[in-house]
């Protein structure tokens, strides 16, 4: 029973952090998710101009700064008040933040999972066991030789930040245009590669 109760729990709890990101990325509150949004680009383009160690050791300072600050201040509020509130972060120093074995376990297990896929697949695409997707895999790396002469990594990631806070919004708002859009550019990668299939020997699928 306590086993079950745990399990509830923890789906619970993924099942409310998992509405939490929705909320932020489509905006549902618009302070919370521009606090986010601003916090993450001011990050990002802070270490597009300084290192990550200079960057995380301000970041440290800044915190520690405001804590000590607060700590101090709610001493000398309560020496003039005489009163006994006791520590002002007691109830995050209680906090239990440890992960327990089963949850160090669970996690280990998914990113085993995902190594092996992950290896699976590239030895797949590698090795060619079905040379259509090995030649869309070529023609993606082809295209990323681009983008890679044209961004670095740090730009990407703050180019897909800004998308995922802009995107899902603007897709909520013009679905149905969106949707048909993307059907017409399916339909017409489809065609052809349908007709490449029908033109190189050993590219066509097998029927299961």
């Amino acid at each position: 029973m306590q086993a079950t109760a745990d399990m509830t729990k923890k789906e619970c709890l993924w099942s409310s952090w998992k509405g939490q990101a929705i909320d932020l990325l489509y905006w549902r509150n618009v302070k919370q998710s521009g606090a986010v949004f601003s916090s993450v680009l001011l990050l990002l383009f802070s270490l597009t101009q300084f290192s990550v160690v200079s960057v995380g050791a301000y970041l440290a300072l800044a915190a520690l700064s405001a804590s000590i600050s607060f700590r101090i201040y709610k001493s000398v509020l309560q020496a003039v008040q005489k009163t006994d509130e006791g520590h002002p972060f007691k109830a995050y120093l209680e906090m239990e933040i440890a992960l327990s074995q089963d949850q160090i376990s669970k996690y280990a297990d998914k990113i085993l999972l995902y190594s092996n896929t992950c290896m699976k697949e590239l030895r797949r695409l590698f090795l060619v066991q079905d040379l259509v997707d090995s030649l869309k895999f070529a023609v993606l790396m082809w295209l990323l030789t681009y983008v890679g002469a044209l961004f670095n990594g740090l730009t990407l990631l703050i180019l897909a930040v800004v998308s995922m806070f802009t995107l899902p919004v603007v897709y909520e708002k013009h679905q149905a245009q969106i949707d048909q859009y993307v059907g017409l550019i399916r339909t017409q990668v489809n065609s052809v590669v349908g007709k490449i299939q029908a033109k190189i020997p050993g590219a066509k699928r097998k029927e299961e």
